[in-house]
């Protein structure tokens, strides 16, 4: 599907070379070619890669890699976070079909992050998403490697993709007269979130200490859920940052008449 809109997976600290070349197969099966990698245990390039992709040589060359995960999804409006466990945050959660609906209809990069082997994601990884990714699975015995997990989520964009498009590739996409703009970028809503840490801090918001990791992620998912658009966050910046300048006086009133 050469002109569909095509998410980009995201591998969080992956631990195998094997593992990142079958996911990086398991991607080009599907025609999905954008991959990026946040702190791989084994450092890159990795020689078990290339053996384990199975020809999926352009994936793995063209694989950018990340100090963070903040930093790889930096420029991405749609995060979907994959785990089976909603880890006590309210996020809205869609399955792999859902999500491949959002992909094809919704204008702006879309990212679908996956965590590590032994331990799958991080709560503060989840944190960054928008939805979060799950699949039903056995109660029993839920545990799928990574691989499979990029590639239930590759095959229902492509099943989607085509159910939605037959065989034009045509996107979904809002017409000039709608005044509708994308969710804003990662990097911007984390300079919001960083705005209100900035002025909640000194005045104790966080406190008691013991709660402040906890008390600042229900911040981040407050934040987050709204799908906020870049002009939306720009009038919430300029909000705090004239709260933070404090009020004005009679003289800066007159001068400004």
């Amino acid at each position: 599907m050469a002109g569909a809109n095509k998410p980009i997976i995201v591998l969080i600290r992956p631990q195998m070379g094997e593992n990142i070349g079958k996911a990086a197969r398991a991607m080009l099966n599907f025609g999905l070619t954008e991959l990026r990698i946040v702190a791989p245990r084994d450092g890159w390039p990795n020689p078990s890669a290339g053996p384990s992709a199975a020809g999926a040589d352009i994936v793995l060359d063209q694989a950018k890699i990340f100090d963070t995960t903040a930093e790889a999804l930096a420029d991405c409006e749609h995060v979907y976070a994959t785990t089976v466990r909603k880890r006590g945050v309210q996020k809205p959660v869609v399955g792999a079909d859902g999500a491949a609906r959002l992909i094809h209809s919704q204008p702006g990069r879309h990212a679908v992050i996956f965590g590590r082997e032994a331990s799958g994601l991080a709560t503060e990884d989840v944190a960054l998403a928008r939805h979060i990714l799950t699949v039903p699975i056995n109660p029993e015995f839920g545990s799928l490697n990574l691989a499979q997990a990029v590639i239930l989520v590759a095959y229902e964009w492509s099943r989607i993709g085509s159910e939605l498009h037959g065989e034009t590739d045509a996107l979904i996409q809002p017409t000039a007269e709608e005044e509708w703009l994308p969710p804003a970028p990662q990097a911007e809503l984390d300079g919001l979130v960083g705005h209100f840490e900035k002025l909640l801090d000194p005045r104790g918001y966080f406190l008691p200490e013991p709660r402040r990791e906890a008390t600042a992620r229900t911040l981040r998912n407050v934040l987050t859920k709204p799908g906020w658009n870049h002009l939306e966050i720009r009038t919430l910046r300029g909000i705090l940052s004239t709260l933070e300048r404090g009020p004005r006086s009679e003289n800066d009133k007159e001068t400004s008449q």
